[in-house]
């Protein structure tokens, strides 16, 4: 089966890498050592929702597109079009943009500064198992269509 058939080389879960992050600001604010946002309790829950929900309807506009276009979201799987609308008008990327944002808003509302400060990790070691190498097979599978994609969308922001 060769590369186009088979999908990106994506070996691990990327929803699991930012879980396995979330999990491991709340074992290191339990256990290790706490520390609190210095504003407002209030600012930060307003805050974090808003970022929260930013992050989930970025989330579920994509996997709404998925749907539509009878894609799966797994990068493992086929990619039998590339989709330009919606969110991935701005960002070639943007369920991992929203988990993101998801990890940062739970961090604020929980008040739980390890959770968010560990979103960044998270989204480069997605950057670096999954992203990458959904970006070549892309490159590999649709050519210049996706070539001048990247050039008119963000990877990210």
């Amino acid at each position: 089966m060769s590369d186009k058939e088979r999908g990106a080389r994506v070996r691990f879960p990327p929803p699991l890498v930012f879980l396995t992050c979330v999990i491991s600001g709340f074992a290191i604010q339990r256990t290790v050592m706490t520390v609190h946002y210095p504003v407002d309790r209030w600012l930060t829950i307003a805050v974090g929702l808003v970022v929260l929900l930013t992050g989930a309807s970025l989330v579920a506009s994509a996997r709404i597109l998925f749907l539509r276009t009878r894609q799966n979201p797994v990068p493992w799987t086929p990619t039998p079009q590339l989709i330009f609308t919606g969110p991935y008008r701005f960002t070639r990327n943007p369920m991992y943009v929203g988990i993101t944002f998801v990890m940062i808003g739970i961090g604020l509302v929980r008040d739980n500064p390890w959770v968010s400060a560990f979103a960044v990790p998270a989204l480069l070691v997605v950057h670096l198992i999954a992203v990458r190498p959904e970006e070549t097979y892309l490159a590999t599978k649709f050519g210049d269509p996706y070539r001048a994609y990247l050039a008119r969308v963000r990877r990210y922001l």
